[in-house]
């Protein structure tokens, strides 16, 4: 469902002269529907660059990202945009969130961007399951950091994509919100999502089908 091939990042930095920074090395990875994959790793290893070439949000300085049989990068910014929104999820490190919308709205977001029929009644079994129901009306002004990631998570499950690519989703929650996100990915991933998780988390692996290492920009 969502494949690799060969792909690295680099960055230049300027310093005295031009220095390559290579922040992935050359790397290979797929998963299928109905995995959990888990790739931890140090600050700086390069977790976040990898998912973020894997979301199409990040152009890969050599390789290549399939969903299905579609070469990502191949497409127009568009068509790629048109392609996340249907086939992906992507939850991105730190608290993000449209302040003039309130949490119900923003949740829907990935529905209105595009003039779609919204499905307000999946919004709020999201809701309900990650314990922010109470806060539909709310702005993003009055929530804590922890609340702001669950309506995030919650936007990018809205449209029960077949691929979810989570970057530190549980950041900002203590320990029984932490838990109950993971076992939500994992129930999602048994009914057939591809879930690919970046984390800090240390009991985090009896969720997870694989588990990768992240260090130095190798992925093994």
């Amino acid at each position: 469902m969502l494949r690799a091939e060969k792909i690295s990042k680099e960055f230049i930095r300027e310093m005295k002269g031009t220095n390559r920074f290579s922040a992935v090395q050359e790397t290979d990875f797929n998963i299928k529907g109905g995995e959990l994959v888990i790739i931890t790793g140090r600050s700086g290893s390069g977790k976040s660059t990898f998912l973020n070439m894997l979301a199409g949000l990040l152009t890969p300085t050599k390789g290549r990202v399939f969903i299905d049989d579609t070469d990502i990068y191949s497409l127009s910014d568009r068509e790629l945009s048109r392609l996340r929104n249907q086939k992906t999820g992507f939850i991105p490190q730190g608290q993000t969130a449209v302040h003039s919308l309130s949490v119900i709205d923003n949740i829907l977001l990935p529905y209105t961007l595009y003039g779609e029929y919204d499905k307000s009644e999946y919004a709020y079994e999201l809701m309900e399951r990650l314990d922010i129901l109470s806060l539909e009306n709310v702005f993003p002004k009055e929530l804590s950091g922890g609340e702001i990631r669950r309506m995030s998570i919650a936007r990018a499950l809205i449209k029960k994509p077949e691929i979810i690519l989570a970057d530190e989703p549980t950041g900002d929650l203590d320990d029984e919100n932490t838990r109950a996100v993971f076992e939500f990915f994992r129930d999602i991933s048994n009914g057939g999502a591809a879930v690919v998780i970046v984390t800090h988390e240390t009991d985090c692996e009896k969720y997870a089908d694989r588990v990768l290492r992240m260090n130095g920009g190798v992925l093994s």
